[in-house]
Order: C-alpha cells, then structure tokens, then sequence
C-alpha cells in the first residue's frame, strides 16, 4: 500500500516553485514566446493546480540572461579578430618560404620590415651592404637578431640556426667522399669540428636506416626547419656563411681563482707568464723572458710537440703548465692566418697557398705522432700465433704500483680491479659514460671534449675495446686480422 501525504497542499507549493524557478533558467528567445500561455505547458499546469499562490510565485521569479558579459564586447572583440586574420594577419596565411615569419618581423600593418621600401630610393642607398628585394630575383635581406625572436613579449630569446639540408649533406662529402680532414671543413664552412663530427657520423646514421628500409621522420624534420632559421649553403665565389664562432675557449678551472701576483714595471708580463701563474709553475728564466709566444712558428712548435709542454705537481696531481690561448684555440693556425691577412694584405692568392700548407702540416705531423704511437704500442705486445690455430695469443707487459694506481688506487694507468677500492658505478655525479670516439675508418680524431649525448648516439657503430689485464700476464684470445 503506498504511503499517504500528510499535507498534499505544501507538496504542490514546492513542486510548482521548481517547476518555475528550472523555467526562469532557460534562455529567454523572445518576449512573446515567454508571455505567451499557449507555447509552454507550464502556465496550463499552475492553472490546474490546487494551490492559489503558485501562479504568484511564479510571476514573482526573476528572469536569469543567457551570459554574464554584456552582448556588445563579445562581438567586439570578435570582429577585431577577423579585422586582423583579413588585415595584417593575413601575411601568415601564406608564409614566405626561406623566412621563420615570426610576429616581430612584421610591423602593425603586416609588412615585412627587412623589405627595403621600393618607392624611397634613400633606403637602397643606405643600405648598400645588403641585397636589393627586386621584382627579378626576388631576393630578400638576412634576417636579423631583431626578426628571430619568436615571443614578442620575451626580447632575450632569439631562436639559433640550424644546418640546411645542402650544407649537412655537403659536409658529410667532404670528409667522407672528398677525403678532407674535420679542422679543414670547419674552417670552410664556418662550423664547429664537434658539430662537424656528429654531422658525418648522423648522416651515416640515416643512410644506415635507409639502406635497412626504417622509416624517417621526413615530416617532422621540414616542419622544424620551416620554423626555426637555417644556415645556407654559399658556393664560389661567395663568401660562405658562417654557421657559429669556430674559435670559441672554453674557460679553464685554473683560471677561475682571483690572484695577486705582483710584477715590477720593468718587466714585460705576458700571456705566457700569467699562465705559468695560474698553473703555480716557477717565473721563467731572464733569457727566456719577452720572446714572442704568437708567431706561427712558436705555436707550431707548441702544437705539434705537445708531449714537449713543461708539467708541473706529483703523482695524479700533475699536470701540463697552462698554456696561452693562441695555443689552446681549436684553430691556431688562424693565427698565422691573421698575420698573413695583415702583412700580405694585397696578395690573396698567396695568403690562401699558405695557409693550405700549414693545414697540410699540421695533419702530417698528426698522423705521424699517430703512427708513432701505434708502432709503440705494437712494439710492447708480445704475439704467440701456434701452429695450425686460428688464434692468436697477444701479451702485454704491465706495471701496477703506487705510481700507476695512485694514492687512491684508482689511477688509469694501471689495468685490473684493486683489493679493498669500492666501485663508483653507483656514486652519484660520476661519468659513466666514454667521453671519447675515434673514427677508425675515415682516419681523423674527433675532438677530445666531445659532447656526451653525441657519444652516446655514434657508439653503436664503432667501440674501442680495451683489453683489461690482470697483475699477471693474462692471454687474450681473440681471432687473426
């Protein structure tokens, strides 16, 4: 049996004020369909109802609008939109190939402000070191600091350059193909020789790829070079187009502390002897003192006989004496090149031969402190080859002691585990990572302070594998050549 209402007449109160207050809530389409009794079913139902006042109490609700903001700014603001999507906004529509089209290389009424105005002819003539935008060749200005800053509200973040297509490809022909050595093609087209380093070896990575059929993200790479600026490839006679600072110097630890060494006024205090400061090495002779440290000549010297740098401290603490920076530069043949463009300032043709040669030098050399070092190495291993076996059995002389292991026990010189030293594969703000790749098969060392992600990438082709050996003589068994 279903239960009985106490007061049916203050159930139908209720009822009627949600009834009326759901319809108030509704947007209001027009007057007349709100006034109207015949359009809704409410009015019909309140008539029917047993109660007198509910009709009162839902004339008494007020009418709710449909949106909080006001009507007019809404539709402000939205044609103010459309007048700059059909206005200047509509240079973005259709972007300019070979521009990054960011929103700062554009004035208020969308025109490029790297144009040059054709209708004032002051403009071209100011700006003659600039290309001319002609109707003909359609060319346009580089784009500036000022036109590669994407946020228009951050001025401190400019967007860097990356490597074209052409020019990475072309790279990877000079070294590979061409023959040529990693610091001679930095110096051609203006790129770093670790960038040049990776180069080669990515680009042999995507060929990898292709050849194993894997799909590349081709789309993904155009868009990024769509959005970003790009260093172009500049053929002869053209002066290329520098990619970054080929020459930049890492600050050294040495030269971080502050120090106050006093020198008399007579003396003549240079480059090298503030290095010999820093390194806590003794002043140099009288003798030695004011000779010049910058010529071709001294930094050849320096350069090609490293081994031949005076080293100062004890045991793991030794060192090589900080050396001046015409020395410690990744290119310190520009140097002589500098001095070339100075004292033979009308003879191009001959700056250019020289500065080939010291090139050609300089990798001589190179290459024979590399043989050097192998015949070295190969003189120190004893092979065993027995009869009829496809092994060969390769003993190496070694020496562990304090001198090798150091005061920690841990120097590189000495090969094996050490009693009693714990491992620091689980200590944090360890290396544990190579930090160095050699090109064995092109023939050029890549740079010692290769950067590690770029290690971690290119370690798949090649590995150097060390042979750790114990104390004692240990056989290594391993295949013939």
């Amino acid at each position: 049996m279903p239960p009985r209402i106490a007061n049916p007449q203050r159930l139908s109160s209720s009822l009627s004020a949600h009834i009326s207050s759901a319809r108030s809530s509704q947007p209001p389409f027009s007057p007349a369909s709100i006034s109207s009794s015949s359009s809704s079913p409410l009015p019909s139902l309140l008539s029917s109802s047993t109660c007198p006042s509910c009709s009162q109490s839902y004339s008494r609700q007020p009418q709710r609008t449909f949106s909080s903001s006001p009507a007019s700014s809404v539709t402000k603001l939205r044609q103010q939109m459309f007048d700059w999507l059909n206005g200047p906004g509509a240079a973005f529509r259709d972007p300019l190939p070979g521009s990054t089209n960011y929103l700062t290389a554009y004035d208020k009424h969308g025109r490029l402000i790297r144009a040059p105005d054709e209708k004032s002819p002051s403009n071209a003539e100011g700006k003659g070191n600039e290309p001319s935008l002609e109707p003909s060749d359609g060319l346009l200005p580089r784009e500036s600091t000022s036109d590669l800053r994407p946020f228009p509200l951050n001025p401190h973040f400019v967007s860097q350059s990356v490597l074209s297509e052409e020019l990475r490809n072309e790279i990877y022909n000079q070294i590979k193909i061409k023959g040529k050595s990693v610091r001679a093609v930095s110096v051609l087209f203006g790129v770093d020789m670790k960038r040049v380093a990776a180069v080669v070896r990515l680009v042999e990575l995507e060929k990898n790829m292709i050849r194993e059929k894997k799909p590349l993200a081709l789309p993904y790479a155009r868009a990024v070079h769509q959005m970003v600026p790009t260093t172009p490839l500049v053929k002869a006679p053209q002066a290329p187009v520098a990619h970054e600072p080929i020459n930049d110097l890492p600050v050294h630890r040495l030269t971080e502390p502050q120090i106050f060494y006093p020198v008399s006024e007579s003396r003549q205090f240079t480059r090298v002897d503030a290095g010999r400061v820093f390194s806590a090495a003794p002043a140099l002779p009288r003798d030695k003192e004011g000779k010049p440290f910058n010529t071709p000549e001294a930094i050849a010297e320096v350069t090609r006989h490293p081994h031949q740098i005076e080293r100062v401290g004890k045991g793991v603490d030794e060192e090589q004496v900080l050396q001046p920076a015409d020395v410690r530069i990744p290119h310190p043949h520009l140097v002589a090149f500098q001095h070339d463009h100075i004292t033979l300032s009308g003879e191009a043709k001959l700056r250019n031969q020289r500065f080939i040669e010291r090139l050609e030098a300089e990798e001589a050399a190179e290459n024979k402190a590399k043989e050097a070092k192998k015949k070295k190495q190969e003189a120190s291993m004893h092979r065993v080859a027995p009869v009829e076996s496809r092994f060969e059995f390769r003993f190496r002389d070694v020496v562990v002691s304090r001198v090798t292991t150091g005061t920690n026990g841990r120097g590189l010189e000495a090969p094996g585990r050490r009693y009693g030293v714990p491992s620091s594969e689980r200590k944090r703000g360890t290396v544990k990572i190579p930090t160095k790749v050699e090109n064995q098969r092109s023939g050029c060392e890549l740079p010692r302070n290769m950067p590690r992600v770029v290690n971690e990438l290119l370690l798949y082709e090649e590995r150097r594998y060390s042979v750790l050996l114990s104390t004692t003589n240990m056989a290594d068994h391993s295949p013939d050549p």
